[in-house]
């Protein structure tokens, strides 16, 4: 569907979905770009967890794996990580506000 339609709440459904079947959060973007942590960026799942869990990215490009500190892969680290709070919270206001909309219109 294109981007400039209305979301379906079967859309919003199937996100608050997935949403709901990943690993709880919080998730945390720890980058090697800021954090100088002395190997490769990755987004750190359960940072309370007693032993490690986490992923790493690979990019690709032109057939060229990078490597070391990448700016470009840890803005894309950032936003995975961050979707893990954004996603549901954005989920949330979606409904608080389709719920509003519904309340304010006239009864008819």
């Amino acid at each position: 569907m294109p981007s400039d339609e209305p979301l379906s709440e079967e859309e919003l459904s199937a996100i608050e979905r997935r949403a709901g079947a990943a690993t709880p959060g919080p998730w945390v973007a720890r980058l090697e770009t800021r954090q100088g942590i002395g190997g490769a960026s990755f987004v750190q799942l359960r940072p309370d967890a007693p032993r490690d869990d986490e992923f790493h990215l690979t990019r690709t490009t032109d057939g060229r794996t990078r490597t070391g500190p990448d700016p470009a892969t840890d803005a894309d680290l950032d936003f995975i990580a961050a979707a893990r709070q954004d996603v549901p919270r954005l989920i949330a206001e979606v409904r608080r506000l389709r719920e509003a909309l519904e309340r304010a219109q006239p009864a008819g």
